[in-house]
């Protein structure tokens, strides 16, 4: 039996790639017929033009927009080689590499993913190597049609790259040596990312806690560690006035990013900014930021502790895309690691609940509302109504649904220890 579904498997992939690569080119046709600017790629090349050029990184402002630069020194050093590209051929590449890195990151979900559903994974015969391939081509064709992976190729920008590196490390077997360095290099590139090393170092801490013992994870956020430190060294050699001024000054302007109400921004910050009227929501995102903060760090050790690990680094990504001052509605491509772990969760346990979690959130990041409100110059955001505030803050509604049921098993296996 096990034969034959690996050979109608096999003869499955042919079909399963010719879909993915139709949907592919449909994609690159339409952001071409579109006319997008990648912006964000072009800001990326202004910024290693900057560094070759011995210019002060952080007075830069480039593009028709004025763009200027946020992200870490050390991400300046990695764009200089876009510097060596014509226009049209750099554009061209980082399409390219982000398709590529979709599906890489399509690849490690669905290991992180089923490495815990044995069961589910012989029913579907996705142990077969042939049938893993095909469901990633499959997941891959349609992934890049969500909104968060098509304003990601719309602009340019590297959120598949961070994410892949962090799921890199974290798909890794326990104590890999490697284990930490892709988690380092990311929150190198750009701070968010560094949440998932303060989640390990919980983990780790919770750990020998319980077992009195030295775990893997503390490990791994020591190598994290180590890298995000040795990146940014690196970058204070070759950079020392730029690492001067963004460790000093321009890490604690938020908005340098853009403006908290902002529709694109998808954090509890822009949340607010929309809900309250107002530009600056202050104390009211620090706290419910602390809180959110402390909630999904607890859902994730807890979860990791149970042997969860990709809901465990689900939660991890979806508390800090909620804590950051801002979360672009690109930053969220990790809504395709979380509609997967939802729709596999529906297909081992069944229940129409799980199936309309799973369901609703596909339509919500596929659907493209938030963009449905009035949003753009003006301000308008502030002036939103309580449906378009609704519409403009589904993301971060989404995650934190995702993390109060993720802290249901944490309330119950309390209830039955004090019991």
């Amino acid at each position: 039996m096990t034969v034959i579904a690996f050979a109608a498997a096999r003869r499955r992939v042919p079909l399963a790639a010719g879909a993915c690569l139709f949907s592919f080119t449909a994609f690159w046709l339409a952001q071409r017929a579109a006319d997008v600017s990648m912006i964000d790629l072009m800001v990326y090349r202004a910024e290693g033009e900057t560094v070759r050029a011995g210019g002060d990184l952080y007075a830069l402002r480039t593009t028709e927009a004025h763009l200027p630069t946020t992200y870490p020194p050390f991400a300046a050093l990695l764009f200089t080689p876009l510097t060596l590209l014509d226009t049209p051929d750099m554009r061209m590449l980082a399409t390219l590499g982000n398709l590529l890195l979709l599906v890489a990151f399509v690849a490690l979900s669905l290991r992180l993913i089923l490495e815990e559903r044995p069961i589910l994974e012989e029913r579907f015969v996705l142990e077969a190597r042939h049938a893993r391939v095909e469901a990633v081509l499959w997941v891959s064709a349609l992934a890049v049609w969500c909104e968060p992976v098509w304003t990601t190729l719309r602009y340019g920008q590297i959120n598949l790259l961070l994410a892949v590196l962090v799921l890199w490390d974290l798909s890794r077997r326990p104590g890999h040596r490697w284990a930490g360095l892709g988690i380092g290099l990311a929150a190198a590139v750009k701070l968010t990312p560094a949440l998932f090393a303060v989640f390990l170092l919980l983990t780790g801490a919770a750990e020998a806690l319980r077992r009195g013992v030295w775990r893997p994870a503390v490990r791994h956020a020591c190598v994290a560690a180590v890298s995000f430190a040795g990146a940014t060294l690196l970058a204070a050699a070759v950079l020392p006035y730029d690492s001067r001024r963004f460790w000093t000054r321009m890490v604690f302007e938020a908005g340098r990013v853009g403006l908290a109400e902002d529709t694109a921004n998808q954090s509890l910050r822009g949340v607010l900014a929309r809900l309250l009227h107002t530009a600056d929501p202050g104390p009211w995102w620090a706290v419910s930021a602390a809180v959110s903060c402390t909630l999904g760090l607890t859902a994730a050790v807890a979860a990791a502790l149970r042997g969860e690990r990709a809901r465990a680094v689900l939660c991890c990504a979806a508390t800090a895309l909620l804590v950051s001052p801002v979360s672009w509605s690109h930053h969220w491509v990790w809504c395709v690691p979380m509609v997967l772990a939802l729709g596999v969760e529906a297909a081992r346990q069944g229940g129409r609940l799980r199936w309309a979690a799973a369901g609703a959130a596909c339509l919500v990041f596929c659907s493209y509302a938030l963009w449905w409100v009035p949003h753009g110059a003006g301000r308008l955001e502030l002036d939103q109504n309580y449906g378009q505030m609704t519409l403009s803050g589904l993301y971060a509604l989404t995650a934190s649904a995702f993390l109060l049921a993720a802290l249901v098993p944490v309330g119950r296996s309390q209830a039955v220890a004090n019991e």
